[in-house]
C-alpha cells in the first residue's frame, strides 16, 4: 500500500481525467446530463448505477467499473464490512485499575486506563465511566494517571496534510483513548468590552488566552472563520484565539481538535473528574496496564448504536477508529491500518463484492487516494439488503431532506423522507449512495460518484438522477 501512494496521489492531482480512463458511457437521462454540462462536469467524470433490489440487471449504469474518490460514501464499505464480521451488538471495551489500596475514597496509588479504541466515548460517557468509578470507592487520586493505548499502532501524522486545517473536527487523528471525539468546545461571549473565550469543560494546565475584538458589523456569517486558535508549549499549554468577532453573532460554540487523543483525553477526563469534587495529584504518563483483573470494564454503546452517529454526521473519527478495529479483531491488536484494509477486503470477497480496484488508506474517506466504482458499490448495497443485519445498516444513513448530512438537501422535493443515502464531498469529489424508495414501491439501490475540480457544482445533477430513480422505481419489474 505505502509503495502506491505516491502513485495514487499524483493521479488524485490531475485536474482532467481522460476518457479512456473510464468504460463506455450508457446514456444518461437527459436532465442529468443538461444539469452536468450546466455544472461544467464532463461525463467521462460521473460514474452512476441505479438497480431496483428485486431485479437481476441494473436500470441505468454508466461508467460503472470506472475507480473515483467515493470520498465519505467510502465509510459505507466500513460500516458493512464492520457489521458482517463484528455484528451490531459488538462493543468496545475501557478497562480501568487502582493500582493500590483505597481507603475512604482515597486511591493510595495510579489510576490506569486501558482503551481499546472506543469511539463513542462523549462527555456523557466518560462522566458515567466516571461515576462507575466513584461508585467503586475512588474519589481522590494520590499517584499518577497511566494511559495504556498500546492496542493501536498508528505513526503520528500532520493533522493539517490533507487540506491545511489542522485543527478541524474532521481532521481529528484515532487513538486507542479517545475523549468527546478528540474535540474541545469553546464558547464565544462577546461582552461590550472584549469577547470572552470559556471551554465546555475546564482544561487542567492550559492557559487560555482571548485577543479576540469584539465588532459592531451587523452580519453574522460563520464569525468563527475569522478566528485564529494557537497553541504554544512551555510549562503550561497557552491556547490562545485571535481575531475579530462581532457582537451580533451572541454566543457560540467553537469547536476544535487540538491535541493528540491521548492528551485531549487526559484533559477532558481531569476537567470532568475535578467538576465531581475529585483530586489528582500525580502526572500523566503513558504505560502498560497490570496483568491482573481491572477494577472497572465499561463498555461502549452497540456498534448498532455507532454506526447511527458514524454515517448521519459522518464522523471520520469513528471511522478511522472502526477500521483499525476490524484489523484488531481479525489479526490481533496492535491494531494498523494495513491490518483494517485487510480485513475489510477479506470481508467483502468473502461476500462476492469486486475488491481489484478498491483502495483503501483509512476506511473513512478523508482520503486523496481512496478508490472504489460505483459498481462495487453497487454490489456491497445489493449484499446489505440481502443480509440479516440490513435493518441496522440502513438505519444509520441519512434520510433525505431529514436528518443527518441531508437534513437540508433536496428540500422541497418529492425524495424528501424516500431515500436513505450517504453522502461523500471532497474539494474535488461529491457522492451519494444508499437506497431510494420508488413511487411504485420498488427499492433501488442508488450509486453517484463524480469526481472532477467542479464536483461540488453536481447537486442539481444529483437532484435530477435522484427524481429520475424513484420514477423509475414505479416501473413494474
Amino acid at each position: 500500500m505505502s509503495c502506491l501512494r505516491p502513485l495514487f496521489r499524483l493521479l488524485s492531482a490531475l485536474p482532467v481525467l481522460t476518457a479512456a480512463v473510464f468504460a463506455h458511457a450508457q446514456a444518461l437521462p437527459d436532465g442529468v446530463t443538461a444539469a452536468l454540462r450546466e455544472a461544467g462536469i464532463p461525463l467521462t467524470h460521473v460514474a452512476v448505477v441505479v438497480q431496483a433490489l428485486d431485479a437481476a440487471a441494473p436500470l441505468l449504469s454508466h461508467n460503472a467499473e470506472a475507480a473515483l474518490n467515493p470520498a465519505s460514501v467510502m465509510k459505507l464499505v466500513t460500516s458493512f464490512a464492520a457489521l458482517e464480521r463484528l455484528g451490531p451488538g459488538y462493543v468496545w471495551t475501557t478497562r480501568v485499575w487502582a493500582v493500590g489500596p483505597v481507603v475512604d475514597g482515597v486511591l493510595d496509588g495510579d489510576l490506569v486506563i486501558q482503551g481499546q479504541g472506543d469511539p463513542t466515548l462523549t462527555l456523557e460517557r466518560l462522566w458515567l465511566l466516571q461515576r462507575e468509578l466513584r461508585a467503586r470507592g475512588v474519589r481522590h487520586i494520590r499517584g499518577n494517571l497511566v494511559l495504556d493505548t498500546r492496542h493501536f499502532d498508528v505513526p503520528p501524522g500532520d493533522a493539517g496534510a490533507f487540506d491545511g486545517d489542522p485543527y478541524a473536527p474532521y481532521n481529528a487523528p484515532p487513538g486507542a483513548l479517545v475523549a468527546n471525539y478528540n474535540a474541545i468546545t469553546l464558547r464565544l461571549k462577546p461582552t461590550a468590552d472584549d469577547v470572552r473565550i470559556v471551554p465546555d469543560v475546564a482544561l487542567p494546565g492550559v492557559t487560555l488566552a482571548s485577543r479576540v475584538a469584539p465588532t459592531d458589523a451587523a452580519e453574522c456569517n460563520d464569525a468563527r472563520r475569522a478566528l485564529v486558535a494557537a497553541l504554544a508549549s512551555g510549562e503550561r499549554i497557552e491556547l490562545s484565539v485571535s481575531g475579530h468577532y462581532p457582537r451580533s453573532c451572541g454566543e457560540q460554540a467553537w469547536t476544535l481538535s487540538l491535541f493528540e487523543p491521548a492528551t485531549t483525553f487526559d484533559l477532558v477526563f481531569r476537567g470532568l473528574w475535578a467538576e465531581a469534587g475529585g483530586t489528582l495529584a500525580g502526572a500523566t504518563v503513558t504505560g502498560a496496564a497490570p496483568a491482573t483483573g481491572p477494577l472497572l470494564v465499561f463498555l461502549s454503546e452497540p456498534l448498532s448504536a455507532a454506526l447511527v452517529r458514524l454515517n448521519k454526521y459522518s464522523n471520520n473519527l469513528m471511522t478511522r477508529n472502526l477500521f483499525l478495529t476490524l484489523g484488531a479483531e481479525a489479526y490481533g491488536p496492535p491494531a494498523t491500518l494495513e491490518k483494517g484494509a485487510r480485513a475489510v477486503r477479506e470481508t467483502l470477497a468473502a461476500r462476492g463484492i469486486a475488491t481489484q480496484k478498491l483502495v483503501l488508506e483509512n476506511g473513512a474517506g478523508l482520503s486523496r487516494i481512496e478508490r472504489i466504482s460505483a459498481q462495487a458499490l453497487t454490489e456491497l448495497l445489493r449484499a446489505a439488503y440481502r443480509s440479516p443485519w440490513f435493518p441496522e445498516f440502513a438505519a444509520s444513513l441519512p434520510i433525505v431532506a431529514t436528518d443527518g448530512t441531508l437534513r437540508r438537501r433536496f428540500n422541497g422535493s418529492t425524495l424528501a423522507g424516500q431515500a436513505h443515502l450517504k453522502t461523500g464531498t471532497l474539494r474535488d469529489a461529491s457522492a451519494l449512495a444508499g437506497y431510494v424508495h420508488g413511487a411504485g414501491g420498488r427499492r433501488l439501490s442508488f450509486v453517484m460518484l463524480i469526481y472532477h475540480p467542479n464536483a461540488r457544482k453536481g447537486e442539481a445533477a444529483q437532484r435530477a438522477l435522484l427524481a429520475w430513480a424513484q420514477q423509475a422505481g414505479g416501473r413494474a419489474p
